[in-house]
């Protein structure tokens, strides 16, 4: 393996991680309650969202490059880091996420979970089982781990 998939590996493992502690854990209920609203209140939930998801992927890159001495520049972190703060900002509003799933013919498996969907979970009395695992939450994970890994290759290559 050559150095620069090396950093590849490193970084991609690293922001992964940290995206899940950033979309999860640092994200408040009010962000995640209020980030695909319309309007400016939906704007700047978002927003503060991915500053929140951004700051935690600098924090955890900081020491990995440290310790592991990897050889990445600032041109390719502001890029990187950039790009992947832009799409997760587009997507987390919601309505454009669902549009997309909408042109790809994901509508169905965009709603699997929620009682717009057919085949929705229920309770034993038939009335609507909430669940975390929908086809929305999937599609949305999805496309934020693709710009991870494109966000990773822009910070190993540069």
């Amino acid at each position: 393996m050559n150095d620069t998939a090396a950093v590849f590996a490193a970084v991609f493992v690293t922001l992964f991680v940290a995206h899940s502690v950033g979309d999860h854990w640092v994200q408040s209920s009010c962000q995640a309650a209020t980030k695909g609203l319309p309007g400016r209140t939906g704007r700047l939930a978002c927003g503060r969202h991915v500053l929140g998801l951004t700051t935690t992927k600098g924090l955890l890159l900081a020491p990995a490059v440290l310790a592991l001495d990897l050889p990445v520049t600032a041109l390719g972190l502001v890029l990187g880091l950039g790009i992947d703060a832009a799409s997760h900002y587009w997507a987390d509003r919601r309505t454009t996420l669902k549009r997309l799933a909408d042109r790809c013919g994901k509508a169905e498996f965009y709603s699997l979970g929620t009682p717009a969907h057919a085949g929705h979970p229920v309770t034993a009395k038939g009335e609507y089982a909430p669940t975390l695992g929908t086809g929305a939450y999937a599609l949305d994970q999805a496309f934020h781990t693709l710009f991870l890994f494109i966000a990773a290759l822009i910070i190993a290559a540069l």
